[in-house]
């Protein structure tokens, strides 16, 4: 069905039925423009809403219980679905709305065309018909007077009465008249076989060619239509997998909420570590009186009561320091942490002893955080300081020199936060237990067989303290120099720390090399063996030739039994046999245990 040849007469509806169908095409724009800017602001609000309910620094304590951690998780799911969100406007954008506008143009123009080639089809067919018109009325004018003028000529040619001369006057107009007449007629002829071929091609091949490009033009209109609403929906449903992951995150998130562990983090949380208060004693007053010799009455001997009812941390504790949080310490207050605020202690004494321990074990983690760090970053000197003295093109070596020293310095401030912080934890632990004497204790083994005293009594002087700096920047200056004589593309050990020859100050017990000599091996009772720290690799094998030291191949796993205090050496145990002694700190990379 063609439009030219069942709606051949239908110009002006065709021309308002084409203009209303843009206007619907241009309207879905609008509709696609306005619903892009809605998904926007609805992202945007998605967005605000996230970030109006995510954690503060001081609410982050309260996240680790399960449904904190359930709800953060469906904050960042939330947020993604905004995103997915505004992934919708920028294609609808792209994709549909900016390609209708163009089309709507486009249509505008091809119609304003074809409307315009109709209206000079119809205005040219419709001046034709005119001239037709008025050549029928001249030729029916003419034939009239001709006709008027044969009916003169015969009465003047029957009337005797009238001169010859009258008679051919008649016959002479008769004559002019009715040749006008004929002229008139072949006008008319001619006009009307124009009229009715221009009509013809009018309704029959012109119109119909502007008809269907309208056709063509409302045709596409129609199926641009259609495909931008599947294109819609396409572009929704390529991010409904995306949301879909997103709500499943929250279905998972929710179901990892659990109420039992919930509660035990409770108990970790807030334990104090106090014990309960004791029966309350009865009070005598009549047995607490005395009188001395001279009948004066003596102050009562025994102790008021409630004394227990005042310890630290407890529910019926006394009046104590104000804190922001539980015991102080689940705070992000800086006044709770070791080295801020006014109240806070370094060595959180003042804390109830599990909060005390938990404390000094965050600070400890920081502390060896820190320290590998800084060692990366002193190894990267190092190595730069290889290849500027292999290629001194690239660099001057002593550039890194200053850097090194500072690297160095920093790494002895932390050796000795290190070993301080220890020192406290390792207080805390024996308080906590019950340890009253320091021999329990690990030891270190001397060159002769002998053990140093133990850890906390080597914290107990400041200038064991300096020794300690003084002999691990050697050990460091020893391993730079060390690293940076060996070319950088080859696995050489780094050199290994100087044993010294001070058995009092339990700093790098003695382990001189002597000839001939082997590493000495101890044993290690099971039942009294100390709880690992952590595990170590070795990086380089090492040939024990150091009384207290045991040897070890490349890539061999040991358990770390005590921390480099500051010597160069660290304490490990083997995990085939209880066998311990001491590898250089260098040789291994370790790994500690949380907890």
């Amino acid at each position: 069905m063609s439009w030219g040849s069942e709606l051949w007469d239908q110009f002006d509806n065709l021309s308002l039925h084409t203009q209303k169908g843009i206007d619907f095409l241009e309207r879905y724009g609008h509709f696609i423009r306005d619903r892009c800017k809605i998904e926007v602001e609805y992202a945007g609000n998605l967005r605000r809403l996230v970030k109006n309910y995510q954690p503060k620094k001081k609410e982050e304590e309260d996240y680790q219980y399960s449904p904190c951690r359930a709800f953060k998780l469906e904050l960042n799911e939330v947020n993604d679905q905004a995103g997915q969100r505004e992934v919708i406007a920028e294609n609808l954008q792209a994709n549909v709305l900016r390609e209708l506008n163009l089309l709507v143009k486009d249509f505008k123009d091809d119609r304003k065309k074809h409307l315009q080639e109709g209206a000079r089809l119809m205005t040219t067919l419709t001046g034709q018909i005119g001239n037709l018109e008025r050549a029928r009325k001249a030729y029916e004018k003419a034939f009239r007077e001709a006709e008027r003028a044969l009916e003169n000529y015969q009465r003047a040619d029957a009337d005797f009465n009238l001169s010859r001369a009258e008679v051919e006057k008649q016959r002479m107009n008769m004559t002019v008249k009715t040749q006008q007449s004929e002229e008139a007629k072949t006008e008319y002829a001619n006009q009307l076989q124009k009229t009715n071929e221009m009509q013809t091609l009018h309704y029959h091949t012109a119109m119909p060619d502007v008809f269907q490009h309208l056709q063509e033009l409302d045709e596409k209109r129609i199926k641009n239509m259609r495909n931008y609403m599947l294109k819609s929906v396409e572009i929704e449903r390529a991010v409904a997998p995306i949301i879909s992951q997103c709500l499943d995150g929250i279905e998972k998130a929710a179901n990892e909420i659990n109420e039992k562990d919930d509660t035990l983090l409770v108990i970790e949380r807030f334990k104090s570590g106090f014990t309960p208060p004791g029966d309350f004693p009865f009070e005598d007053l009549s047995a607490a009186k005395t009188y001395d010799s001279n009948t004066q009455l003596a102050q009562p001997t025994m102790q008021p009561i409630h004394n227990h009812l005042t310890v630290k941390g407890t529910v019926s504790g006394g009046k104590i320091k104000k804190r922001v949080g539980i015991f102080g310490i689940f705070s992000s207050n800086k006044n709770n942490v070791p080295g801020y605020g006014d109240g806070a202690k370094e060595d959180c004494s003042d804390l109830p002893p599990n909060q005390r321990k938990k404390r000094l074990q965050q600070r400890l983690d920081e502390i060896q955080a820190k320290i590998q760090q800084e060692t990366a970053a002193r190894d990267g000197l190092m190595k730069m300081k290889g290849v500027y003295e292999q290629n001194p093109a690239l660099g001057d070596p002593m550039s890194i020199e200053g850097q090194l020293n500072q690297s160095s310095h920093k790494l002895d401030k932390l050796g000795a936060d290190l070993t301080k912080f220890q020192g406290y934890l390792d207080d805390a632990i024996k308080a906590g237990v019950g340890l009253s004497s320091p021999s329990q204790a690990p030891r270190k083994p001397t060159s002769n067989g002998s053990t140093t005293r133990s850890i906390n009594s080597r914290r107990s002087s400041n200038s064991g303290g300096e020794e300690e700096s003084l002999s691990r920047s050697a050990s460091d200056s020893s391993v730079s120099n060390a690293n940076a004589n060996q070319p950088i593309h080859k696995k050489s050990a780094p050199g290994t720390p100087q044993p010294t020859h001070d058995p009092e100050s339990g700093l790098g017990a003695s382990r001189t090399s002597l000839p001939g000599s082997a590493g000495e091996e101890f044993y290690v009772d099971e039942l009294d063996a100390q709880p690992p720290l952590g595990t170590c690799r070795a990086l380089y094998p090492f040939d024990a030739t150091s009384e207290g030291s045991i040897p070890m191949y490349d890539g061999e796993e040991l358990y770390m039994i005590e921390l480099d205090q500051g010597d160069g050496w660290t304490r490990v145990r083997r995990m085939s046999q209880p066998i311990e002694g001491f590898v250089p700190t260098s040789y291994i990379e370790y790994q500690l245990y949380n907890t």
